[in-house]
């Protein structure tokens, strides 16, 4: 979502300047759900050198911190993608 998000407010055609505020409150959002309920970091080196020091049950775990962004970007990459080419084939009938 924090990519979509991303994508959406730097487009060429949402307003200018507010891209940091969308980005902003995205991350925002991202750190008020998910830290309270699974302590998560959203930066994977950051993920890997608490698991690095932490041990076994950490770095068991240390792979979904870096494939999950991963499969997420891609996603997001290409449902936004797909949504454009449907906005502008709207513009153009």
């Amino acid at each position: 979502m924090f990519l979509f998000i991303i994508l959406g407010a730097t487009d060429i055609r949402a307003p200018q300047g507010l891209a940091p505020v969308a980005i902003g409150l995205g991350l925002t959002l991202i750190h008020l759900i998910s830290i309270p309920v699974t302590n998560t970091s959203v930066n994977p080196a950051r993920s890997t050198a608490v698991a690095v020091f932490t041990g076994d049950w950490a770095l068991a775990q240390l792979w979904l911190f870096w494939v999950a962004p991963v499969i997420g970007a891609i996603l997001a990459g290409l449902v936004y993608k797909w949504l454009e080419q449907e906005d502008i084939e709207d513009y153009e009938t």
